[in-house]
Formats: structure tokens, C-alpha cells, sequence
């Protein structure tokens, strides 16, 4: 944990891992809590009427017992895969603990899944058992065939065809259950990266994942827990950036974690919602926050007690970053990292870590760094690939079954992160593109990010994407991708004054020579632009 600095130096300083020879998720988030204060809230769940109902540590010790009890008595063993399928809901922190206490190894799967990606990862990791609800049932209807070795399901909606009743199952099983005496290296979890380049890959957790993550949880939530804070994101709990950056460290804080099933992101019920349920902290992804700047006057309207906004998952803009200040009346604290390696750079307003159009520093604990090809280490005002050095108690164990592409992630002892960045002189490191988003036209390099947050400042636009598109001349040319605020037409005259927007703004060689209107952008279950599909219509 991060000892409370003045400073960003004081921070470092002070900071020490302390990673224990015996560790077990379940146990540290779910028993030690239960043991001392049984009826203390974990979750605090809105159903779609409203109404609130909270998870206490002491049922969610009992039912995780009752869940691991019965995963046994089927079969279900140390180091196996357990697939949960299940959007934001007290189902999922009981099916997490169960399984870490198991000693198996948790498969979280997006709900938002199509029946192809399930296929495909229930069948890559060779998963034994999967709970999951009626939804879910429904689409492995679809994929009977395709399910390799699965041999339990579990539905909280109730026993459906080959699917058991959580609730039967849980009944049957005892509340006493002894966790499996883990260590920090052993297998926790596998989550599957986005596979914007080929299919998708397991990135394969110890234990320790979760403690290598709490110095980047308390950093831009400003020195988490303090009295009253409470947790909430929008984002899936089966993405990193929820399960890892917000229900995990919550529950390891014994901080109150709210869960709400939105069926399609509404900025005006986002906002209703922090204030109803009190949130203090929230990690909100920048296509959301961008979406929540078109809500007028959010402080006057909504009853807000924010403490900390956090920010990741692609880059924030320095637009954004205003916004929150002026809008918000705070700064939101950006942080990255990936699904191998999450949470190592981060802002902290506390402390004065914070410049707009930068991520932010190395967390204490982690070495991060741009790097040429090479390995070595880039000048400050040069370009390269932040990498971030091993061992580090927040990085992956290996891809599954995939040994040469878990050694093509490093270069040395450098884990390479496939994005672009830069040091500047003060110690920040600035989010450029990924290697594939990287646009090149007329010999400059240009990051899609400044473009992209330079289109959002124009009064018409809410959403945009630039990609390069392959051009004779220039190699390639920034195409944009625009979605309109209410109240707004595409036409050729509203192209034209956005592309001298741009051009007036940033320069010549920067602003979009064509623009498309959508009514959306393609998104990953994580909220990020999914660029590839855009290059590939361009």
C-alpha cells in the first residue's frame, strides 16, 4: 500500500513491496474481512427499480464457501478453469472468491460477448465449469458443440436445460469450506486481450495480481480508502478495468462497491446515479467521460460528492481533462496500463502529478520506461514503446498455451506494451497510439489522440476517431470518424468547417482530409475505439 506523500519524489521514496510467501485473493478480500466485521457492506446493488440491497462480507464468505463446496463435489480442481459469465452483480464477487479459493483459476467473460467469442475462449482455456444467467444459457444453446470439456454450468436464473440452479446448488453445499493454501505465483485468473490483431490471447494472473495492483488503485483515487469513499464504474467486471481496478481493490479495502446493470450507457442515469448512491470514487473510461460532457451543468442538476474521477483504457485529451475541472470541480487522475501489466503510470492531483495530454508517472513499485527496438532506454522528447521492466508483482505469468508469443512480449527484460509514447523533461510519460494507430503521412508520425481530442473541442462533435488511410502521395491521409451532438446534420458544409477547425488548431499536415459521419463508433466490451475495424472501411 502507498504511504500518504507530499510529493511525487516522497511517494517513491517511502514505497515498499511487500508481497507475503502464502496469499490467496479469496482470502484476503472476502475472510479477513468477514472474520472481523461480518456485517460490513461489499456491494450495494441497484436493481433496475431502484431499490438497494447490500452483499455483507459475512454472506459473501458463506456463499462463496457454498460455491466452492459445490464446484468440488463436481469435480472441479486446483488449477482448473471456471468461466463466469455475469454482468455487475453480487453473483460475481461470490463466484471470484469461490473460485480463488479453490485454488482454480477464474475465466471472467464479458456479458456483452457474442456467442463466437465465448466459443472460442471457453475452448482456448479448456474451461470446466461456467456460471452465468439465463442470458447467457441461451447463447451456449447456440454453441452446443463447441464447448470442449464443460461439464458444469450454473445459472442464477434458475436450473435451465443442461444448467443448474445457483441458488439449488448453493442450498445443498455447506458454509464451511478450507482455502486452498496458495502462493502469490500460483494461477489466479485469465483474461482474454481484445485481440485487435488475431485472436485473442489469455493473459494468465498469480494471486499476486492483485496486491501489484493497489499502489496504482490508490494513486489516482488519492491515497484510497478514506472515511466515506465509495466505488463505482461502469465498466464490466469482467474487463481488467473493472474486476482489478474497482470490485478486487474495493473489497480488499473494505471499500463499498456499487454495481448497476446498465443496458446501454446513459450519461444522464450515470450521473443520477453517483449521486443517489453517494459515489466518492469512480473510474469512468474516456469514451464514457466524453459522453458525460454532454450532460449540461452535471454539478448544478446532480447532487455530487465526488472525491476522485479515474481515467483509462485509451487517452484522455486534454479537452477532457478540462472539462473535469471545470465541469466536475476536480481533476481526473489518468492511469495505464494493459491486461498483461495494468495500472504502472498515473496521475495524482494530491500530490501534483497531473498535465493535461499525459498519462502521468511510474507508479511507485513499477519501472516503466519508453524504449527504441532495441531495448534501450529513449531521450526525453523522443518516441518509442513504453515498456515496463520485470519482475513486477503486477505482471502476467505467460499467455496461455502460447510460449513464443509470451517471449515475444519482451525485449530483455522489458515487457513491451505495442504503444507509443514520450518522456518529456519533468518526468511524464505522453500516450502517442498504439503501434497500429500510429498514422503516418508525408514523413510526420501522428498519434491519432491530439487529433481526435482537438475534433471533440468543436461544438457539433461528440464522438471521434482518426485513422490513416492508405494514400499514393502522402502514404497515408487522416481520415476522421465523426458522431454529431443532438441537434446537429451532417453536410458537406459542417465537414468543411470542422477539417479548418482542425487545420486552425494543430496544423497542415494534421487535420482530417476526409471525414465520415456515423451515428456510432465501433467499441470493445472496454469501452475503447476499435480502430482497426475504421482502417479497414477507410
Amino acid at each position: 500500500m502507498l504511504e500518504p506523500a507530499p510529493d511525487y519524489h516522497g511517494l517513491v521514496a517511502r514505497f515498499r513491496w511487500r508481497i507475503p510467501a502464502r496469499y490467496n485473493i479469496g482470502v484476503d478480500v472476502c475472510d479477513r474481512w468477514a472474520a472481523a466485521e461480518p456485517g460490513r457492506a461489499a456491494v450495494l446493488d441497484v436493481a433496475a427499480d431502484e431499490r438497494v440491497s447490500a452483499l455483507t462480507y459475512g454472506e459473501l464468505r458463506e456463499r462463496s464457501n457454498r460455491l466452492a463446496n459445490a464446484l468440488r463435489q463436481r469435480g472441479i480442481a486446483r488449477g482448473d478453469r471456471i468461466a463466469i459469465l455475469l454482468p455487475q452483480g453480487p453473483a460475481v464477487p461470490v463466484a471470484h472468491v469461490a473460485v480463488y479459493k479453490l485454488g482454480a483459476v477464474a475465466l471472467p467473460l464479458a456479458a456483452l460477448f457474442g456467442v463466437d467469442a465465448i466459443a472460442y475462449r471457453l475452448r482456448d482455456a479448456g474451461a470446466r465449469a461456467l456460471i452465468t444467467n439465463a442470458a447467457g444459457v441461451a447463447k451456449l444453446r447456440e454453441i452446443e458443440g463447441e464447448l470442449g470439456g464443460l461439464a458444469t454450468i450454473v445459472s442464477m436464473d434458475g436450473p435451465d436445460g443442461p444448467a443448474e440452479g445457483f441458488a439449488e446448488v448453493l442450498e445443498a453445499a455447506s458454509p464451511d469450506f478450507a482455502p486452498a493454501d496458495t502462493s502469490p505465483d500460483d494461477p489466479a485468473m485469465m483474461i482474454y486481450t481484445s485481440g485487435t490483431t488475431g485472436q485473442p490471447k489469455g493473459a494468465l494472473h498469480g494471486h499476486r495480481v492483485l496486491l501489484g495492483h493497489l499502489p496504482g488503485v490508490q494513486m489516482p483515487h488519492e491515497f484510497l480508502p478514506q472515511a466515506g469513499d465509495r466505488l463505482w464504474t461502469p465498466a464490466d467486471w469482467a474487463w481488467a478495468g473493472g474486476l482489478l481496478n474497482v470490485l478486487l481493490p474495493g473489497l480488499h479495502f473494505g471499500v463499498p462497491v456499487i454495481s448497476r446493470i446498465f443496458g446501454k450507457f446513459d450519461p444522464e442515469e450515470a450521473f443520477r446515479l453517483m449521486a443517489d448512491m453517494k459515489v466518492r470514487n469512480t473510474f469512468v473510461p474516456p469514451t464514457a467521460l466524453r459522453m458525460l460532457r454532454t450532460v449540461p451543468n452535471p454539478r448544478g442538476r446532480f447532487a455530487l460528492d465526488l472525491r476522485t474521477v479515474a481515467s483509462g483504457g485509451e487517452s484522455l485529451g486534454a479537452e477532457t481533462f478540462a472539462w473535469g475541472r471545470e465541469a466536475l470541480g476536480l481533476t481526473i487522475n489518468e492511469f495505464y496500463g494493459q491486461t498483461e501489466c495494468n495500472l504502472v503510470l498515473s496521475s495524482c492531483a494530491a500530490i501534483g502529478v497531473a498535465k493535461p495530454g499525459s498519462i502521468g508517472k511510474p507508479v511507485p513499485g513499477h519501472r516503466v520506461a519508453v524504449i527504441r527496438e532495441d531495448g534501450t532506454v529513449c531521450e526525453p522528447g523522443e518516441l518509442g514503446q513504453i515498456a515496463v521492466a520485470r519482475p513486477d508483482p503486477v505482471m502476467f505469468l505467460s499467455y496461455w498455451n502460447k510460449p513464443g508469443a509470451t517471449e515475444a512480449k519482451f525485449t530483455g527484460d522489458w515487457m513491451t506494451t505495442g504503444d507509443q509514447g514520450m518522456l518529456d523533461q519533468e518526468g511524464y510519460i505522453r500516450f502517442v497510439g498504439r503501434d497500429d494507430d500510429v498514422i503516418t503521412s508525408s514523413g510526420y508520425r501522428i498519434g491519432p489522440g491530439e487529433i481526435e481530442d482537438c475534433l471533440i473541442r468543436h461544438p457539433a462533435v461528440a464522438l471521434a476517431a482518426a485513422v490513416g488511410k492508405p494514400d499514393p502521395v502522402r502514404t497515408e491521409v487522416i481520415k476522421a470518424f465523426i458522431v454529431l451532438k443532438e441537434g446537429h446534420s451532417p453536410s458537406d458544409t459542417l465537414a468543411s468547417d470542422i477539417q479548418k477547425f482542425v487545420r486552425a488548431r494543430l496544423s497542415a499536415h494534421e487535420y482530417p482530409r476526409e471525414i465520415s459521419f456515423r451515428s456510432n463508433l465501433p467499441l470493445t466490451t472496454t469501452g475503447k475505439v476499435i480502430r482497426r475495424l475504421l482502417r479497414e472501411e477507410a
